[in-house]
Formats: C-alpha cells, structure tokens, sequence
C-alpha cells in the first residue's frame, strides 16, 4: 500500500549540506558525505531529511541563488551522486525532502541573463521590472532583508529590478503564467526522480503587488524579525506589498495539482509574513500546501505561555491544516544559547527535543540539535556570511548555525581532512557524535530513545491538542487520538516546580516510561517537577 500520508507527525532531519561530511578534501560538505553518514541518520528514529540547496550556484548566498535548477552543483558532487542518495535513504526507510526556490534565482541563470539585455525579449517581463521615478530614484520604498533598497538599477535596460533578498537574487515575475509554467517544470524534473518532498523556501515571496505600492511604516516599538535585528531597517515597514499577494493561492492551488500525481510526495512551505500564523493557516487550507512552517517558535522568547499562544492561535485559524514546528534551523541562532541563558546542559537540550516532538504537528530537526550544540563561536575575519558581514557587529549573522558537524574529536572534528569553510568551535568537539556514541547517558542516545518512544505512541504523532492552566515555566497539554488520552507536562525552568491539575481520574493516570529524560512524579492531582524534567501520563477514562 502507499502510505500517502507518512508526512503526519514525522519527524524531518534537515541537511545543511555544506557542513555535513566532506569527502573529496576541499573543506565542504558533499551529497556524497551525506550518503556515507545516512546510517547514523537513521539511527536517530527520524522519518525523513530535509536537504538544503545543493543545486548549480554562484554561492552568493550559499546555495539559495540558484543557476540551474536542475544540476548538482560540482562542489556538492553530481546527479548520479544524487541519485544514489535517494536510492540509499530510500532503502533505510527515509523519505528525502529538497529544497526548492522559486520566488527567486541567481543573476547568473541564463533566463536573467536574458531578461537583463533587453525590453523586448522573451525573458524580458520574467523577472520584476520597473521604470525609476522621474528624480532617478527606485521605483517604491520596499526594502532589502540583507538591508537597503530592494530595487537596483541596470543600465543595459535603464530600468530597476527587484530583489527582495541580495542584489545578486532577483525576483522571478510570477504574474507572468510562462514563469509559472517554467517554475512548475523544474520541480517536476525532482518529483519524476523521486524525491518525497519539498521544501518551499520563501514560498509567500513569489508575487509581488502589480501597482507597485509602498509598503507602510512600522512603529518602533513593533520592529522585531526574527532572523535579524531590529535595527535592520526592513524591520521598518510593515511588508504588505512586496509579499504575501492574493494570487499566489492560485499558485500553490497550481503547485498542488502538479504534486497530485506523486500521491506520496509533500510541500512544506516556508511562510514570513506580518502575520504568518494567519499566512500558515490560509496556505494550508483547502487543496494547497501539505504543510506550513514558520519563524514563531525560533524567536527569542523561551516562555511556557508563548509556546502555548503561538500554538493555540494557529490551532483557532488552522482547521484542517497542518503545521510544521521546528526549533532551530540554519537561519537562526541555535536553540540551546537562544533559550538556554547560559545554561546549555544536556537535560535541557533533550527537554526540548521532547516538547517540540510532542506539539500536534510535524517536526523539523536541524542537524546537531541531537548532540545538544551551543552557537559556535566565529570570530569576524572568518565569516562568510553576507548578512552577518553587513550587519556586524549588533548582529553576527548565521555562520554560528552553519559550522561543521563535529564526528569526533580530531583536528577537523572528522568532517574534512582540509580547512573547513568555516572554522569549528572548540566546545563542539567535546560534543561530537564518536564521544556520545559511547555514552548511554549523551544527549544523542536520550535523542534516540525518546524517537523510538515517540514513533509508538499515536497521540503524540496523530492526536489532537489541548492545553491546560499552568503556572510559569510549566507547559502543559494533553495528546488525544481515538480513545487514548496523553498528558504531557514540561518544566522549562532550572529550578523545581509542584503543579496541581484539575484533571479528572489523575490519582488513576498511568505514568508512561522517561526514555531516560529526567521525569516529574505524580502525587494525586499533584506534580512535582525537578528542573528541566518532563512528565508523560496516559489519562484514564
């Protein structure tokens, strides 16, 4: 039988191939290291990989500026080596999902090579083209994420483009159906190869509004981003025009039907918009995206009540939609120095890889959060970043994500016999994956049990959420699938907590296994909960 929904609940390693394994020596991450570590990946329990960009690329911005949409990049390897990669995964059970971009491209693709000469080509009208204003400046007030103005100027056409990311990505003209067209086609080229999935990276990107309008202003008191600092001025605006328009519904209603005939493979759409939680549920709705996934549980605020708003307000709008929760990712800060505050220990790193894999949902882990790694430390003459570059030093970028798995505790960490792209943090090496390997109690085999623990328990993958009253940092709700009913309880704080729930039959509870986290016990209505512990419980009836 296909298993057409294999996608509810599962738990998505991503690959940030770069800084995976190197095997050909030239200090970067390879497909064909990713297929030499595969084992090790499946050993985590996890259901699928998530690999970002490997395509044909200038590596402005490290992959996604693509240039050929539909080659192998040689400094990740070729297609064949793609192809063994999925027949590999495919038979340890993975499911590989791949990054697709395609608001945007590379100024170095041939259609933008083409569109750049003239005003009267065929590739003219398919990237974002537009007349300055009589005194020379740019067209609207739409900003850059990496910074400054979103248009720049090309004098072979005495006109501006727009790039809603680095000048050196410009924006595709999704209004213009052989864009779509063109767009659909490429992913069909990986969707006829085999690959499960994709991973839609700034999918709410890929129209633009037709008048041109300029974007509002945004009070300083509400600049926040997530994934940049607030005195980035695109933090300025409220961004109501240069994303998030009403016609890319179409679109991904478009995207759907294509994605209908490979019954087994999935979107994940990646979603930034002034209000994403809204942006996921409407892009989800219907027959659009399989899932959405967004920036609100990788932002800075580690409390019990956030994690219980972002989620129950995405649960109001979501109906029959399904998310995607994720942690960290290569964009961010990881999780353990962003919500640690000093505090980085095992017992917390495996804290949250429980909260999260217990949220109603799908799960996208990034590599290393199973070794429990901090933000790597990258002095400023060493980073590689563009956007940690131009905004040093109030804001470092996201090379700190991006260093190196660390394998074991040699001169490179086991990833390279070369000097690695971007140098590994010192304090990774204690934590590398040979030393935990041999210790029951690392946080990767807490990783591991706590996986194989999950993958049977059908409320935690499938069920239903409700969340109950609790007081800070405790975070407390209840997985409901069929007739079971689990409690799930987690003190997110350092210091121990007792809580009294107002459950019925909880004298009657059954506590489930701790799969080696630190656990709570439960005293009749009453929980007591040493610090940075969980507690899992099978309700009666």
């Amino acid at each position: 039988m296909i298993d057409a929904s294999w996608w509810r609940g599962a738990v998505i390693y991503q690959i940030y191939p770069r800084s995976f394994l190197d095997t050909n020596g030239d200090g970067v991450g390879d497909l064909p290291g990713i297929i030499q570590r595969l084992d090790y990946v499946a050993s985590l329990g996890v259901d699928a990989i998530w690999i970002a960009p490997f395509f044909r690329s200038p590596m402005a911005d490290f992959g996604y500026d693509i240039a050929d949409y539909r080659d192998v990049d040689p400094l990740f390897g070729t297609l064949d080596d793609f192809d063994r990669l999925l027949a590999k995964a495919h038979g340890l059970g993975l499911k590989v999902m791949i990054d697709q971009v395609l608001s945007h491209t590379s100024d170095q693709h041939a259609w933008f090579k083409a569109s750049r000469e003239s005003r009267d080509n065929d590739k003219a009208d398919w990237y974002v083209w537009a007349d300055a204003k009589p005194d020379g400046s740019a067209p609207n007030n739409w900003l850059s994420i990496f910074g400054g103005s979103a248009w720049k100027w090309e004098p072979r056409r005495s006109q501006y483009y727009l790039h809603n990311f680095l000048s050196s990505q410009p924006d595709l003209n999704f209004h213009h159906p052989d864009v779509r067209a063109a767009v659909l086609d490429n992913v069909r080229f990986w969707l006829d190869k085999g690959v499960d999935g994709l991973r839609l990276d700034a999918i709410n990107f890929c129209f633009h509004d037709k008048q041109l309008r300029d974007n509002p202003p945004k009070p300083k008191e509400k600049r926040v981003g997530r994934g940049f600092s607030a005195d980035n001025p695109y933090a300025f605006q409220y961004h109501l025009y240069n994303n998030t328009q009403p016609e890319n519904l179409a679109f991904l209603d478009e995207l759907r039907s294509l994605l209908d005939r490979y019954p087994t493979a999935v979107t994940l759409g990646e979603i930034s918009s002034e209000d994403s939680l809204a942006t996921m549920a409407e892009y989800t709705r219907g027959h659009r995206l399989h899932m959405g996934y967004s920036f609100e549980l990788l932002s800075s605020d580690f409390s019990a009540h956030y994690i219980r708003d972002t989620v129950e307000q995405l649960e109001a709008q979501v109906s029959e939609g399904w998310p995607c929760w994720a942690i960290s990712n290569h964009d961010v800060e990881r999780v353990l120095t962003r919500w640690g505050n000093g505090n980085a220990s095992p017992r917390l790193a495996n804290l949250l890889t429980a909260m999260v894999c217990s949220l109603r949902g799908s799960v996208c882990v990034y590599q290393g959060e199973e070794l429990g790694l901090t933000e790597a430390e990258v002095p400023y003459e060493s980073l590689r970043d563009p956007y940690g570059i131009a905004f040093w030093p109030n804001f470092k970028g996201r090379d700190g994500c991006r260093t190196p798995m660390p394998w074991d505790d040699s001169a490179h960490a086991g990833f390279s016999p070369a000097d690695p792209w971007l140098p590994i943090d010192g304090k990774h090496k204690t934590l590398a994956v040979a030393r935990q390997e041999a210790d029951p109690d690392s946080v990767l085999q807490g990783f591991r049990r706590f996986m194989t623990w999950r993958s049977d328990q059908p409320a935690l993958r499938w069920g239903a959420i409700r969340f109950l009253d609790t007081p800070e940092p405790v975070l407390a709700f209840v997985r409901s699938h069929r007739d079971e009913d689990v409690l799930a309880v987690f003190n997110l704080g350092k210091q121990p907590a007792d809580v009294t729930l107002d459950l019925p039959h909880l004298d009657k509870a059954q506590l489930l296994d701790s799969h080696g986290l630190l656990q709570g016990s439960l005293d009749g209505q009453r929980l007591h909960l040493p610090g940075h512990s969980v507690l899992f419980a099978r309700l009666a009836k």
